[in-house]
């Protein structure tokens, strides 16, 4: 690369619900070109003047239809990471995307895997580049956006039971929630139109019936609340 030349790609935390369990994992494409060829690492794509990206989100889509074939139920810009070391190849910017995806998401191809998200928070998963510190950066999002808002339940399959919801919460969060407060939530949702009943309810193996819920949001973005989640001093 020219030493007058920065190296710009558009990468993504992708995120999804484990299957049966109750926490999130990340999924990541096994690079096969230098450098760190073989390596799991996050998706994602040069952006220059010879691609045919006309915006950053131009970008992130193309990253996803070409690296996981996976299309997201929802995905917002985290921001930008640059310098000098980060790329052996010289200075270089990337511009992450978090993405969450649908909890049957299922990838084909030895190229594809997802992994426990807290392992690579905890870096027993060691990504090349910056990637672990990207995957990092996504999550403090992620967390930050659940106390004041919706986004949980983008991770929810079409129907959802408020432990489901719950289940999703506490992973974004990391941290046990209030049932009772998670509750209010989902019923202001209701009266407003972003959650409907669906009039159905699921046969747990133990326990009563649940109620089954649907997430239909009113617009791109998730809906934000005027109250946090979390009690003071959390």
């Amino acid at each position: 690369m020219n030493a007058v030349e920065v190296l710009a790609s558009v990468d993504i935390v992708a995120l999804r619900m484990a299957p049966e369990a109750q926490h999130l994992q990340v999924l990541l494409h096994r690079r096969e070109r230098e450098p760190h060829a073989g390596q799991w690492a996050l998706p994602g794509v040069i952006v220059n003047g010879r691609t045919p990206d006309t915006s950053l989100e131009a970008a992130a889509e193309r990253a996803l239809r070409e690296k996981t074939q996976v299309v997201p139920c929802y995905m917002e810009q985290v921001g930008t990471e640059g310098n000098a070391f980060r790329d052996p190849r010289g200075w270089s910017l990337s511009t992450y995307y978090l993405a969450l995806l649908d909890p049957r998401q299922v990838v084909e191809g030895e190229q594809l895997a997802f992994f426990d998200l807290n392992s690579v928070l905890a870096r027993k998963v060691l990504l090349p580049f910056d990637h672990n510190l990207l995957v990092e950066r996504a999550r403090e999002r992620l967390a930050a956006k659940t106390v004041y808002s919706s986004l949980p339940l983008y991770l929810l399959a079409e129907k959802f039971t408020v432990l489901d919801a719950l289940g999703a919460v506490q992973a974004c969060l990391g941290q046990a929630v209030n049932n009772t407060s998670l509750r209010k939530r989902l019923e202001r949702l209701r009266e407003l139109g972003w959650v409907s009943d669906t009039g159905e309810k699921n046969q747990p193996r133990l326990g009563r019936p649940q109620q089954l819920y649907r997430y239909t949001p009113q617009g791109e973005r998730a809906f934000m609340f005027d109250r946090s989640l979390l009690p003071e001093g959390a």
